[in-house]
């Protein structure tokens, strides 16, 4: 049996929303007339950024094209000079880290580990003392 592309005539498809979307946005610089976007406004530069450090697309800024440009320009410009970070880290993505072994309680540890607590001069966290040895 042969498809159809008559889409249309199926009643239980819901029809196409034909109303407008909400209010377009309009371009920062453009409203402002600003001759150029200056990287050194790290401020300014920070409302064109996610907070993951993502530069944001024209569609959700509401830049024109031009000035989408060179927000970018001048975003990738303030990185290499360290004014903004290229990612930032958020406290949720680090994970449990790793446990630390507790002086004075035995753990599965390898022989090493072992090895180490059993030398002469180990005291816990402390380092061992190192002998000074004259050449």
């Amino acid at each position: 049996m042969a498809r159809t592309n008559d889409r249309d005539r199926n009643p239980k498809r819901a029809p196409k929303e034909t109303r407008p979307r909400g209010k377009k946005k309009v371009c920062v610089f453009c409203k402002e007339h600003a001759e150029w976007v200056d990287y050194k406004d790290v401020g300014l530069l920070r409302r064109f950024m996610s907070e993951r450090g993502k530069i944001r697309s024209r569609r959700v800024t509401g830049n024109c094209t031009q000035h989408q440009r060179d927000v970018q320009v001048a975003i990738k410009t303030a990185r290499e000079l360290a004014l903004l970070p290229y990612v930032q880290r958020t406290a949720s993505e680090r994970g449990p880290g790793r446990a630390r072994p507790q002086p004075g309680r035995e753990s599965a540890g390898t022989e090493e580990q072992a090895n180490v607590e059993e030398a002469p001069g180990y005291e816990g966290d402390a380092e061992p003392e190192l002998e000074e040895v004259e050449a």
